[in-house]
């Protein structure tokens, strides 16, 4: 059964879907979140032990292997999907699809190298959670090392907040599973992140600036490849609506 593609999408305030992730970025930026990182860091750290979670099978088998696997195996099937929608009778969903595949990729493949670039360390590496690496803010230069860190922005919170794509991919057709969808990602993304807080893998603002990146990079692809603008209601109509009338 072909699904027919609405006219419209759903109106969505841009404005506000870019400034307040953008205002956030912002703030991360000036009011350095050290402090609360290393305070909720030190909730899951036991001096002479290390973290709680840190080789924990739950934490690290279930919820960061298996998990991410999980993730790797759904982009998989949004690849097929997009193969499928190729054919006519689902030409309907080409775009949708495409933009799922398009979406999670850029989501999940933007962690890397910022990884790379930025060589923030994890906690557990920390002098202050038993490693020997000193800590440093994120735009500051690094200390000397000759292990550079992996550990900015959080690489496991983007396999739950990626799914943000699905959200967006449903938003217009499907709004009830779009709800679903939008709950999801967040609830994946949270999990993922605090799993691996409790490992001293990340700080909490590691993990949200993934959510804020995800977001940002999913809204701006919805915005160009799915998104079309309702058409604004010429004035009389509005005033015959208001007024009980019938144009």
């Amino acid at each position: 059964m072909t699904v027919i593609a609405p006219p419209v999408s759903r109106f969505f305030d841009f404005r506000l879907g870019l400034g307040i992730p953008l205002a956030l970025m912002v703030l991360l930026l000036t009011l350095e979140p050290s402090g609360l990182d290393f305070a909720l860091a030190r909730l899951f750290y036991e001096p002479g032990q290390g973290f709680i979670g840190r080789h924990s099978f739950w934490l690290e088998d279930i919820l960061h292997d298996r998990a991410k696997q999980l993730v790797i195996l759904f982009g998989v099937l949004a690849i097929l999907g997009f193969g499928l929608s190729l054919l006519p009778p689902w030409r309907a969903w080409r775009r949708p699809m495409g933009f799922l595949v398009l979406a999670l990729g850029l989501s999940t493949s933007i962690v890397p190298p910022l990884k790379n670039l930025t060589a923030v360390h994890c906690p557990w590496s920390l002098s202050e959670f038993g490693g020997s690496e000193t800590f440093t803010p994120l735009l500051s230069p690094r200390a000397p090392t000759d292990n550079p860190g992996r550990c900015w922005p959080g690489g496991h919170a983007s396999s739950g907040f990626s799914l943000l794509a699905l959200f967006f991919a449903l938003r217009d057709r499907r709004p009830r599973a779009a709800r679903v969808a939008l709950v999801l990602a967040l609830g994946l993304g949270a999990v993922f992140s605090l799993g691996r807080m409790m490992q001293g893998a990340h700080f909490l603002s590691h993990n949200l600036w993934t959510l804020l990146f995800d977001w940002l990079i999913c809204l701006l692809c919805y915005r160009g490849l799915l998104y079309r603008a309702p058409a604004p209601q010429p004035a009389r109509q509005i005033e015959a609506k208001l007024l009980g009338g019938v144009e």
